[in-house]
């Protein structure tokens, strides 16, 4: 995703625009995907209320005050709120170099306003969750909603680099349906997968375990189960692509999702047998993110769009 792609979209030509606005598009994934590993960061190390308010970090501060009681959470939540500031203005730079592109329709213009929406009541809910001393529930949201802005993001991407005519399926109705399933289990794996954390001992709060009053490993055996139902119905897709000749990059987007998963179902089984170091967490939720733009670029890749 590094170079500027031959975009198929406009009757005026103009490379200097479409590479502005690939790179912006681009940017912005990646700093939807950052600002979740630097959350986690704020959350593993419980750092959630490092700053003490919002927007300031302290009572007339906006940075953390320096001084030998000093510890590193202060540092690690305003690191945090540092890549938020970052990638509202990213976002602001894609609103304004696609809502203002009328070679393409309003359909895909628009688009270009939910970034910039997205991290900004993003920040407000950050902000809410200090003021409710980490409520499990809202820092459980604050979660899923960049898990969203990442899908959406990758979305942005896909159609970024393809034509305004109509979308043309790939794939038969069968195959579809499979892939509707599939973006199912993606929201389950998600939404479960915040349950576990929630439930064990990296739930936000050093001094508060267990936020959610539910059995961790019980939440990790039916988050396990969700993963492997993926995994199930990812093969069988690609069963189905293998069999009707659909090859290219359906079939290729199709292998890296696969990979993404297994690889991201390791990292989760090795943190849970010893003992959820907080690296490997970390890691963890960062294969949350991939997953969710993995899955987003293969639904992508599935249709073609003509200018």
């Amino acid at each position: 995703m590094s170079s500027s792609p031959a975009l198929a979209t406009p009757s005026t030509l103009d490379p200097v625009r479409d590479r502005w606005t690939w790179t912006a598009v681009v940017a912005n994934l990646v700093g939807q995907i950052l600002i979740i590993v630097t959350g986690g960061a704020v959350r593993l190390t419980g750092s959630g209320l490092g700053c003490s308010t919002w927007p300031q970090c302290e009572p007339g501060r906006f940075t953390p005050e320096f001084h030998e009681a000093t510890s590193i959470h202060p540092f690690i939540e305003f690191g945090n709120r540092t890549v938020s500031i970052v990638l509202v203005a990213i976002a602001a730079a894609v609103a304004v170099l696609v809502v203002l592109d009328r070679r393409r329709p309003w359909s895909y213009r628009r688009l270009g306003l939910v970034p910039v929406v997205g991290v900004v009541i993003q920040a407000v809910i950050g902000g809410i969750t200090v003021l409710v001393d980490l409520h499990p529930a809202i820092v459980g949201s604050h979660l899923l909603i960049s898990m969203a802005l990442v899908a959406f993001s990758a979305w942005l991407v896909v159609r970024t680099r393809e034509g305004d005519g109509p979308a043309v399926p790939l794939v038969d109705r069968t195959t579809q349906v499979l892939v509707r399933v599939l973006c199912a289990l993606t929201a389950l794996v998600l939404v479960l997968g915040v349950v576990v954390t929630g439930a064990g001992p990296h739930s936000g709060d050093e001094e508060v375990g267990y936020r959610f009053q539910v059995d961790p490993w019980t939440m990790s055996k039916l988050h396990a189960a969700s993963v492997w139902a993926f995994v199930a119905v990812l093969v069988v897709v690609l069963v189905l692509l293998r069999r009707r000749g659909v090859t290219g990059r359906p079939w290729t987007t199709g292998l890296m999702l696969l990979a993404v998963t297994l690889a991201q179902g390791a990292v989760g089984y090795v943190q849970l047998n010893t003992g959820l170091p907080i690296a490997l967490v970390n890691l963890h939720m960062l294969g949350a993110a991939l997953l969710a733009a993995a899955v987003t670029f293969f639904v992508g890749s599935l249709r073609t769009r003509d200018s």
